[in-house]
């Protein structure tokens, strides 16, 4: 796991000078299980014990998917999906797993990066290509399920961050639902350029019933019944005609401090429905040419605080890059069902326990917890890469504790 150069058991029990235990790993790999929502929930806890970041008193969260590419069918839960690339050599139709993933978005100190700890995982599964024996969920599904999960480790009250895919009612809904059946989760997300946002509703509106029109015969025609959504406002794209004055100020976007300046808008959104009150944000953020649209329905959070919030997002992408390029996402060799689960379940706990590694060296050390190479003088943290080679160094050490743990539950057997 810590070597994914070294992506086979054989390979990995040579370099852990452990091959007598050949037999014994291979037989747990193909048949060893444990309750992995058992092993989520602990995940968060443990998270929520060594990181407790807090925007605002939210507890923070990010909802994306990504698909870990296999090369055979006969793989389970493989599916096809659609890949759009710039390069024209990249095929169109790519088979592999598409994992809808969550991870808890940690602020940092003062100019400091936020950071992404992953916790759990579900894997989607194509309706026309679902295995035997399988229920269908959509990925809106997938995505509740995990934040719900989440929103039961913690008494903080959850803010679900995800990008316009996951900006449907489908997540938003059961999100913001009915007050009495679960616990209110607040949503910050992108909208569309050309979303429907209209006016707060005034009771004495909602209750007027709407005029009722005349053709040109002189028929009238409509009304009759109580009007749900005010007045149409001006979609995000045109929000230089919002009538709210324009603020000025700074945030700590994507590595440094940047200027901004945003215009704000109370309204009420069409995903969101016509009760729930949101606040849209149109932002101009020094060194992007296009404005970033962003919509959320926590109306105690600054202008400052979403923009921050929505940038750490990207925190996640760099998480799934370290998936892939540092703990052999693609590389894993599981054929059937409960491998291909339990693998993700081990890399997510695996990547989690490192960065929180990471994050114990830097509050200890400072900077000399990271050696800045002739490359790169300017480096002051330390990466996944890094961590792998300080554990991999002391494998020796790992090999002699696995045999010691054997021999310790040997004894417990016989003496029970």
């Amino acid at each position: 796991m810590l070597c994914d150069e070294e992506h086979t058991i054989t390979q990995e029990l040579t370099s852990l000078r452990l091959e007598d235990r050949w037999r014994t790993w291979e037989y747990f790999a193909e048949y060893g299980a444990w309750d992995i929502p058992a092993v989520e929930r602990t995940l968060m806890g443990l998270v929520e014990q060594q990181h407790r970041g807090r925007l605002g008193h939210y507890r923070v969260a990010a909802v994306d998917d990504t698909i870990e590419l296999r090369s055979s069918l006969g793989v389970w839960g493989v599916c096809t999906f659609k890949q759009v690339s710039r390069n024209i050599k990249h095929p169109k139709l790519v088979r592999g797993h598409n994992w809808v993933m969550l991870g808890e978005l940690c602020p940092g100190a003062a100019d400091e990066p936020w950071m992404y700890l992953p916790e759990a995982s579900r894997l989607y599964l194509r309706q026309t290509q679902l295995p035997p024996g399988e229920k269908f969920r959509n990925k809106h599904e997938l995505a509740m399920e995990l934040l719900r999960e989440l929103d039961g480790c913690s008494p903080a009250a959850l803010l679900g961050v995800f990008d316009g895919g996951y900006a449907r009612a489908g997540v938003v809904g059961p999100c913001l639902g009915p007050p009495g059946q679960a616990r209110r989760i607040e949503v910050l997300t992108r909208p569309r350029g050309d979303a429907r946002l209209y006016e707060p509703l005034s009771s004495s509106s909602a209750q007027r019933p709407r005029r009722r029109k005349k053709d040109r015969h002189g028929r009238k025609h409509g009304g009759g019944r109580p009007r749900k959504w005010g007045k149409r406002l001006p979609p995000p794209r045109q929000y230089k005609k919002w009538k709210t004055p324009r603020q000025k100020s700074e945030a700590f976007v994507y590595g440094r401090r940047r200027k901004f300046r945003c215009r704000a808008v109370e309204c009420r959104w069409h995903v969101s429905g016509p009760q729930t009150p949101m606040r849209t944000f149109a932002f101009e953020v020094e060194g992007y040419r296009k404005p970033w649209f962003i919509i959320t329905s926590a109306l105690d959070l600054s202008a400052r605080q979403v923009l921050e919030a929505y940038a750490a997002r990207f925190r996640q992408e760099d998480g799934i890059r370290d998936h892939k390029q540092r703990m052999g996402m693609e590389q894993v060799r599981a054929w059937t069902k409960n491998p291909v689960l339990r693998s993700l379940c081990v890399q997510t706990v695996a990547l989690t326990l490192l960065r929180l590694l990471g994050r114990q060296l830097r509050r200890r050390r400072g900077p000399r917890c990271c050696v800045a190479p002739p490359w790169n003088p300017r480096k002051t943290r330390v990466s996944i890469l890094d961590l792998r080679r300080v554990i991999w160094r002391h494998r020796a050490e790992f090999s002699q504790f696995v045999r010691e743990l054997e021999e310790v539950r040997k004894l417990d057997r016989a003496a029970a």
